[in-house]
């Protein structure tokens, strides 16, 4: 079955990188109401010291190398989302419906089922025409992760939350070079589509490392079952290997060849891949991640990442990047 690339499909570039905040502690001296008649006559030896000081860097709080979110805003809007190096897709292009990306979808509500009771919520919906057809996705604004091991909870849906059934709907947890003209084009996915796509059955659980952009330039499986409800998706990169992982079961490895080359940016989607014309009537679908982590060159087990995220959530840390920058 032939695929195409998300380079291929025309998917356009989440949007202009946003910078990361940084805590930083800045040392200030307190200078003299007298001016002084020179650079340094008639001050003391501690204002000399004060006025000559560098600013003394603080440690970001967390262990180093992670990135966790427990997804704790109030909207799209939220500026903290932003400043956390989050972007809200609303360009135009592919895949899926083109030209129907929007904030629409994104929200954060409480969840009773989730851990610490709020998730990040990616809600499809669609009348069956592109003009009412809202795509979802949010991604962060540079590439971070190489080596080392992303984990998200995450709920698929393989029925709408209202409407028909029947949709070619794909939500996925993906890893993506920020350049899709990168000579260093690499791309990691989970696809989970519960009614099949481009000719396939569903439901389906696709994963695909590519080595570039071009059509099928990848190492891919499809794992034919329902993973609806909660999940913890790992993808691991360690010597020269890929390793996907569903609730801690590996369920495919691809290698050297398709191994991510250039730090990759980490992205929730939901789209759809056509409008049928026998769907009818407006349907919603909901998509949901609790929380992100990532730990940088490590291979970390699922009870490992559990293990810190539950610290994270008891001692009330919502956010931490303490990652390297690139």
């Amino acid at each position: 079955m032939t695929r195409l690339t998300r380079h291929t499909r025309t998917r356009a570039a989440l949007g202009i990188a946003l910078p990361l905040t940084m805590l930083a502690a800045c040392a200030s001296a307190c200078a003299s109401g007298k001016e002084s008649p020179g650079p340094t006559a008639g001050r003391g030896q501690e204002a000399q010291q004060a006025a000559t000081a560098a600013p003394t860097p603080t440690t970001p709080p967390g262990p180093p190398g992670v990135l966790f979110d427990a997804f704790h805003y109030t909207g799209a809007e939220d500026p903290s989302l932003a400043a956390h190096g989050w972007t809200v897709r609303t360009d135009g292009g592919g895949p899926g419906i083109r030209d129907t990306w929007s904030k629409e979808g994104v929200s954060f509500p409480t969840v009773a089922d989730a851990q610490s009771g709020q998730a990040m919520q990616l809600r499809v919906t669609s009348d069956g025409t592109p003009k009412g057809t809202k795509q979802v996705e949010v991604g962060r604004s540079t590439g971070e992760s190489l080596n080392g091991t992303i984990a998200a909870r995450i709920f698929f849906s393989d029925k709408p939350a209202d409407g028909r059934d029947g949709d070619h709907i794909i939500q996925t947890a993906y890893a993506i070079s920020p350049d899709h003209n990168s000579q260093k084009y690499s791309e990691l996915d989970f696809e989970y589509m519960p009614n099949g796509g481009w000719g396939a059955p569903g439901p389906r659980l696709d994963t695909t490392s590519w080595r570039s952009s071009a059509q099928n330039d990848r190492d891919t499986l499809a794992t034919k079952k329902s993973v609806a409800g909660w999940h913890t998706l790992m993808m691991t990169a360690d010597n020269g290997k890929v390793t996907y992982s569903v609730d801690g079961k590996a369920l495919f490895s691809s290698g050297n060849k398709s191994y991510p080359r250039e730090p990759l940016s980490i992205r929730f989607s939901s789209w759809l891949i056509d409008l049928p014309a026998t769907m009818s009537g407006t349907r919603t679908w909901d998509m949901k991640v609790n929380w992100l982590y990532y730990q940088a060159d490590k291979n970390v087990t699922l009870a490992e990442a559990e293990k810190a995220v539950s610290g994270f959530y008891a001692t009330n840390t919502n956010f931490v990047n303490t990652l390297p920058k690139h």
